[in-house]
């Protein structure tokens, strides 16, 4: 039962910290190893945990989505191939071998979160709707979205990240690409980890909803906090994380 309850607040603070400034899930997966889970099955139940959160980005970003609808199939396309070919590296990729390259994942991932803040100063302030996304850029959420199907975490940092390098548009409308990309991204992670991965199906249920209530909550207290100092705390906490996993990887 303690578990269960430390994984539902670890749900909620998961979704709020991606409402806010992204890489919630290096606050989810480290508390589900806490639990006793192998990195595996961590990485999978936290995959298919965090997907209502993603849901509810989609939410509140309908209008700018409906203005990209035409370039969305091109970008979509490209992250059904992409998170496939992750899930199925990772479900192909003996356990041993992933405790190794976990650590990595969590250094990549903490080290995108950080970064987050030079992604954005790259920005142009200019509204983009072409009917089709330069080929650069299909390629891109290509690649972003098989390190998405493989470990989910800072998921919409990386894929925010390759929108940025390869299209110009306002942060907000990049946003709201990056929102349907990661949904559709977590939604291929839910079917083939849930048909075949080793989910912990109970913190499913507990946590789903906190982080669907989280991301919610995310919302109003983006308005009130320093985006600056949660993802400092958030990077702090990667990179104690990514200690202790290359010290039990390589000991």
């Amino acid at each position: 039962m303690g578990s269960l309850l430390l994984v539902a607040l670890a749900g909620a603070v998961c979704g709020i910290v991606n409402s806010i400034a992204g890489g919630g899930s290096l606050i989810l997966f480290p508390t589900l190893l806490l639990t006793g889970m192998s990195p595996l099955s961590a990485n999978v139940t936290n995959s298919v945990t965090t997907w209502p959160g993603y849901l509810g980005g989609v939410g509140a970003f309908r209008s700018e989505i409906h203005a990209r609808k035409h370039q969305l199939p091109w970008l979509l396309g490209a992250t059904l191939a992409g998170s496939g070919i992750g899930c199925i590296l990772l479900l192909n990729t003996p356990e041993d071998s992933f405790d190794v390259v976990v650590p990595w994942l969590v250094l990549v991932a903490t080290v995108m979160t950080a970064m987050q803040p030079i992604v954005r100063r790259r920005l142009k302030d200019q509204d983009t709707t072409d009917s089709r996304p330069p080929t650069m850029a299909i390629a891109a959420i290509f690649v972003a979205t098989i390190y998405g199907g493989y470990f989910g975490a800072a998921l919409g940092v990386i894929v925010l990240a390759a929108l940025s390098l390869t299209l110009n548009d306002t942060i907000k409308n990049l946003n709201a690409t990056k929102s349907v990309i990661s949904l559709v991204d977590a939604s291929v992670s839910v079917v083939v980890f849930g048909l075949f991965g080793p989910v912990e199906w109970q913190y499913v249920l507990v946590a789903a909803p906190t982080t669907l209530l989280g991301g919610y909550a995310g919302g109003r207290i983006a308005r009130k906090i320093d985006e600056n100092v949660l993802r400092a705390l958030v990077v702090s906490l990667g990179a104690v994380v990514t200690v202790i996993l290359f010290i039990r990887a390589f000991t």
